[in-house]
């Protein structure tokens, strides 16, 4: 059975399976994604390929919304497939960003 979260931002109905992102990280070819939160437009947001791009695509009702919170990366860490890293290498700028990593199992 598959585990949802649901983004505080989101809106009322906004919720995504955690399935769905183990499966986005993996098909970018890496083990894990940056944060990216901005508070900023999806139109001009500087990291496209971070966790809150991908949150704010999901719910286009709040694609100018930060999504990718602190309290989404916990919800993440506390259903086990995910940790936190610091200092993995952002794949838009090159710089060392906090992400989450994928936990093999």
């Amino acid at each position: 059975m598959d585990m949802f979260i649901k983004p505080r931002y989101g809106g009322p109905r906004a919720r995504f399976p955690v399935s769905d992102l183990v499966n986005h990280i993996r098909n970018t070819g890496r083990d894990y994604v940056i944060q990216g939160q901005q508070k900023s437009t999806l139109a001009k947001h500087t990291k496209p390929h971070s966790l809150d791009v991908w949150l704010r695509r999901r719910f286009p009702s709040r694609q100018d919304t930060k999504l990718a919170d602190n309290e989404v990366v916990d919800a993440l860490v506390a259903t086990g497939l995910f940790q936190v890293v610091k200092g993995l290498p952002c794949p838009d700028s090159g710089r060392r960003c906090k992400g989450l990593r994928v936990v093999d199992r």
